[in-house]
């Protein structure tokens, strides 16, 4: 009976320490002194560090509502079919990877940091030095000590001068209904629709506050969602310091598109600068720059907004609760990541067609140059000349796009729709 119990108790053992080193991502070879041998082996396996992922850093990061599938191996990077499996370098910005939930049907993700492992690393020691006086130390502890987070403990709502002085172009004209959304919606919590924080806890305060104060991105997918029909990427979740949205290619992939491909992008991206410009919420979105990657394009050829952190917001139903003056406050959080001495662009300066100008000056012209015939050639060079002045209207391009573009296959997001609306 005795020899029993022993033999049950060891299997016992053996199963908790495999749960074990699967919750906490540890190398089996770090449990292996004090597992049983009788422990079957197990198929080559990613071992997920807590560096790796940022969970070291936590709660100094985003979240951690998407780390079970990592250690299940339901979120793998882009070598997931090696025989075997290995991180990719920490020192990327980004990482291809692919996604299940039954195990058998697996989509592509994009994997990102919100900023390179070189800044969050600066970050960290400037919070350090300038907080604690030390070369090291605990990230939450320092904060938590800030005025501001001690601020944000107390408050019940999310106000605007809770963010006032935090970089992100999301919060330089901020109106109480904008941070109220932000709440709302944050998905790193179980939701509860409220408005006030009652159902934050410290350490979800400090995640917030930390994201907004890096980078607004993730933030900005939670808000707008993509299936109520705004322009970005699926946000599926964070762990630690890394978050996992749906997959897209940059724009920059399509330079070299065929004639078709290109007008048809060049058309929805007129379409989405339309749609952040008026919506039915009335907030106006710009961008403070776009570049290459700002813009991405779905398996599917449709064409979303692929990185959301240098988009700003403006609220015309209520207008910004937050004066330019008070925006030169300065702390901890306001310089992460960004030149704590930067300027902040007057909310005031924001025209009509700021993103359409910066968008013509430097994507549209590298989508469409040399693509088209003559006189058609010239007169999309002409156009694009007079929007990155300011003088073009985006309804003037499209009219030159729309005959270029083709119905077919390759344009899956719109076929066969398009063979019977004229939308398209």
């Amino acid at each position: 009976m005795g020899r029993w119990i022993c033999c049950l108790c060891s299997r016992v053992t053996d199963s908790l320490m495999l749960l074990l080193v699967l919750a906490l991502g540890c190398d089996p070879s770090t449990t292996a002194a004090t597992s049983s041998p009788s422990v079957p082996h197990v198929k080559p396996s990613y071992s997920f560090g807590r560096t790796f992922l940022g969970l070291d850093k936590c709660n100094a990061c985003i979240g951690t509502s998407i780390c079970k599938k990592f250690f299940k191996e339901e979120i793998r990077f882009d070598t997931w079919l090696s025989s075997h499996l290995k991180l990719p370098p920490n020192s990327l910005l980004s990482y291809s990877g692919n996604y299940t939930d039954d195990a058998k049907s697996w989509r592509q993700v994009d994997i990102t940091r919100l900023t390179s492992k070189y800044q969050h690393d600066r970050a960290d020691k400037r919070i350090c030095t300038s907080l604690l006086k030390t070369k090291t130390c605990s990230l939450e502890r320092a904060l938590r000590r800030t005025q501001r987070f001690q601020k944000w403990l107390r408050a019940k709502r999310l106000t605007p001068d809770l963010v006032q002085g935090l970089p992100s172009p999301l919060l330089r004209c901020p109106s109480q209904r904008l941070l109220d959304r932000i709440v709302r919606r944050y998905a790193e919590v179980p939701d509860a629709g409220s408005i006030y924080m009652d159902h934050l806890t410290d350490r979800d305060k400090l995640r917030l506050l930390y994201t907004l104060a890096v980078n607004s991105h993730p933030i900005l997918l939670q808000m707008f969602p993509d299936v109520e029909g705004w322009p970005f990427p699926r946000y599926l979740g964070s762990c630690g310091r890394l978050v996992v949205s749906a997959s897209t290619r940059p724009l920059r992939d399509f330079f070299g598109a065929a004639p078709e491909v290109a007008a048809d992008l060049a058309l929805q991206l007129l379409a989405v600068l339309g749609s952040m410009a008026t919506n039915d919420l009335n907030y106006f979105f710009y961008f403070t720059h776009v570049h290459a990657g700002t813009f991405g394009v779905f398996s599917n050829g449709h064409l979303f907004i692929r990185d959301a952190s240098t988009l700003g917001v403006i609220d015309r139903e209520e207008g910004s609760q937050l004066m330019d003056g008070q925006q030169e406050y300065k702390d901890i959080f306001s310089c992460l990541t960004a030149d704590c001495q930067s300027a902040l662009v007057s909310c005031d300066s924001i025209g009509e067609k700021h993103s359409l100008v910066m968008v013509c000056q430097d994507l549209l012209p590298k989508l469409l140059a040399g693509k088209f015939q003559p006189p058609m050639q010239g007169r999309i060079d002409a156009f694009l000349q007079r929007c990155a002045l300011g003088l073009g209207e985006p309804a003037e391009l499209a009219e030159i796009l729309k005959p270029l573009r083709s119905c077919d296959s390759r344009f899956a997001y719109r076929y066969p729709d398009c063979r019977y609306s004229d939308k398209y």
